[in-house]
């Protein structure tokens, strides 16, 4: 089995709580659930192994209690339970964001409000973002198990609650069409949006890290180690075509967000979106490159304000 404990702290974000090897033992004293899955690598450091789904879980549960004071939380069956650092990772480098138009200091506090696209039942980042930064999030998904899941975890958490409102987007085929409203200023969207064209393709993927994770070792049947629904992996056409739609759309509440941003798992998708989003006009793009261990991705910005409009 491959040892997943350590990501470089040199790939991770200088401000991510999660670089470095995972502290298994403190891990445990806050999460006594996590202790059974704790297992010794052939090099004797405690580690778990990262394709079985219920260890998985349980790591994040863990880390969420130790780092960021959740006392509950839980997902359904099959639903995404998503990798924590890089989750994070997403969070800090929207904070250097805001942070560029802010005399270089990250602006804190409630006034800061980021819509959250596809929040899904787990509900990541506004969890990070409330307890990092203080934040406030709107989280949307169009799911409405998801939904109702995120909006127990946040009541569970009363410290979450001050802090983020769930909305179920009724419109499958809208992204911010109904959930922004007239009077809404955001200073942040985010979105972790569906890379695979099918759930084949999601499978397919998935074996691959899984036998990865096994040393080459072919698993017949492997399960998706990290859950996820058909909504939450795949949509028609892929990212590229979420992407699209997403940028086409952002047109209509360009004077109402700083900052539209959204994770990109293809680099090839890259040119292709800069080239629409300088056809509609947008007044500055960037293009983020993140790392995680062996994963790379990329945090596309763009925004259609002018830099003295920008106000957080």
């Amino acid at each position: 089995m491959k040892n997943n404990n350590t990501v470089k702290a040199n790939l991770l974000h200088p401000r991510n709580l999660h670089s470095g090897r995972y502290d298994f033992k403190q891990l445990c004293a806050a999460s006594a659930q996590l202790a059974p899955f704790v297992i010794n690598n052939p090099s004797g450091q405690l580690t778990i192994d990262f394709a079985n789904p219920a260890a998985v879980l349980a790591l994040n549960q863990a880390l969420l209690k130790c780092f960021y004071n959740i006392s509950f939380w839980q997902i359904p069956a099959g639903y995404l339970c998503p990798p924590i650092p890089g989750r994070a990772d997403y969070i800090h480098y929207l904070a250097d964001l805001l942070a560029q138009s802010a005399n270089g200091i990250v602006p804190t506090g409630k006034k800061v409000k980021v819509l959250d696209i596809g929040t899904g039942a787990n509900c990541i980042y506004p969890i990070i973002g409330s307890q990092c930064y203080a934040w406030s999030f709107v989280a949307t998904d169009i799911d409405p198990v998801s939904i109702k899941t995120a909006q127990l975890i946040v009541k569970s958490n009363r410290h979450l609650t001050p802090f983020i409102k769930l909305v179920l987007q009724k419109n499958t085929n809208a992204i911010f069409a109904g959930v922004i409203k007239k009077q809404d200023k955001f200073a942040l969207t985010l979105c972790n949006p569906p890379f695979h064209a099918s759930m084949e393709q999601a499978a397919a993927g998935n074996a691959r890290k899984v036998n990865n994770l096994g040393k080459g070792k072919i698993i017949a049947n492997p399960t998706l180690n990290f859950g996820g629904q058909e909504n939450e992996l795949c949509c028609a056409g892929g990212e590229i075509a979420f992407l699209k739609r997403m940028v086409l759309e952002s047109q209509d509440y360009g004077q109402q967000v700083c900052w539209f941003t959204s994770l990109v798992s293809k680099a090839e998708n890259i040119p292709v979106l800069k080239k629409l989003l300088t056809e509609i006009g947008v007044k500055r793009i960037k293009v983020i490159n993140m790392s995680q261990g062996q994963k790379v991705s990329r945090l596309l910005a763009w925004c259609f304000l002018l830099e003295d409009d920008l106000t957080f």
